[in-house]
């Protein structure tokens, strides 16, 4: 395999009894490709979550831009939204 590093990797013992029992399976051929596999799951999570810890902090910035914050009666407004909701159910019927 071309362009690759090794990197010394420590475990559990549960963890390294998973990844050779993986092997033994046929499930991967070698223990590199079981945790080749791990990194690109990772790797997609990983990603994710920036992406949404960015998105959480442009709406943190965003709120804070927003002016000055107004009080909020929070029963009021649910009461507010469940009558909405029940009046566009009655009317979509």
């Amino acid at each position: 395999m071309a362009n690759v590093e090794k990197v010394s990797v420590s475990m559990t013992p549960q963890h390294a009894e998973m990844l050779r029992e993986a092997v033994r399976s046929g499930a991967y051929a070698s223990s590199s490709e079981v945790v080749r596999e791990a990194m690109r799951d990772w790797s997609a999570k990983w990603l994710q979550r920036r992406g949404d810890i960015a998105r959480l902090q442009a709406m943190w910035a965003e709120g804070k831009a927003s002016g000055e914050p107004t009080e909020v009666d929070f029963d009021q407004l649910l009461d507010e939204a469940r009558q909405e909701l029940a009046s566009t159910s009655r009317h979509g019927r």
